[in-house]
């Protein structure tokens, strides 16, 4: 399954996530082993500090770099600094690779605008398949607006049962930005207690599927990416397991009905990092 971006591109609707996930051995073997299920989405960013180990475990995959869809992450310091072509190379360099699939602003701190100008250029130059941005809300997104020659491909937010931030997804579908979430079963802030809810306990019972399969279907309905981590070989492959079942609407309506509008991750308007 995939979701078709405003350049053209395709992105594959589940990828595997790589934040916190341990330099060394640890993400390259996470790396290969979603890419040997039937992965083709990486989500990675230079602040999780295992590029390098992701540009490894593309390689030592055997899978054909042309069929994976990689996303990395231009952070904050560059960003203040207006080191965005710079900060570029050096994600390049350490992944081992050439071109990115999909280029985010991670945070809009000071100095995003001209950070969005610059990876305009970039593209331009054919230099990056995709630019984006990630925990952009509405007003951020109107503000670069005012510039832009290019309206971004992605927006990387946090999105889960308990905060499914669903006013800002309407927003950017409404403007062709397809919505990838972040922590899409809660993250490690929610304890694991999105997927011992009763409700969603409940309905993985009923249709024989588990808590985390029926949460990233959810979002999948929703028109949502859903970029979930793990480095479980067996936890990894259910993730992907997810696309021979269908939630009926009044299980979607459930879920919904589940968030609290509570953040479990950081204010994007109150980015002090």
């Amino acid at each position: 399954m995939e979701f078709t971006l405003n350049n053209g591109m395709k992105m594959p609707a589940i990828g595997l996530g790589v934040w916190q996930t341990e330099k060394g051995s640890e993400t390259v073997d996470a790396v290969k082993s979603a890419l040997n299920v039937g992965y083709r989405h990486i989500d990675g960013a230079m602040i999780y500090k295992n590029e390098a180990e992701v540009g490894t475990g593309i390689k030592e995959s055997g899978v054909n770099r042309d069929e994976i869809f990689l996303t990395t992450k231009l952070w904050n310091t560059d960003t203040r600094n207006r080191t965005v072509a710079k900060a570029y190379q050096t994600s390049l360099d350490t992944l081992g690779l050439d071109i990115v699939d999909l280029y985010l602003i991670h945070w809009a701190v000071d100095g995003y605008v001209e950070a969005w100008s610059e990876l305009e250029k970039l593209y331009d130059e054919k230099k990056i398949k995709s630019i984006g941005v990630s925990n952009f809300q509405i007003h951020h997104l109107e503000e670069i607006a005012k510039t832009a020659k290019y309206v971004p491909a992605v927006n990387q937010i946090e999105s889960h049962p308990y905060f499914a931030n669903q006013e800002l997804i309407n927003y950017c579908q409404q403007k062709g930005i397809i919505v990838t979430a972040y922590c899409p079963l809660g993250g490690a802030r929610s304890g694991g207690s999105i997927l011992k809810d009763p409700v969603i306990t409940e309905i993985a019972d009923k249709i024989k599927k588990t808590p985390a399969q029926v949460i990233l279907r959810w979002h999948l309905q929703r028109g949502v990416v859903a970029i979930p981590k793990s480095k479980s070989p067996e936890r990894i492959k259910e993730n992907f397991d997810v696309f021979d079942f269908s939630l009926s609407d009044e299980d979607m309506n459930k879920i919904s009905a589940l968030n609290t509008n509570i953040r479990h991750n950081a204010d994007p308007d109150n980015v002090t990092f």
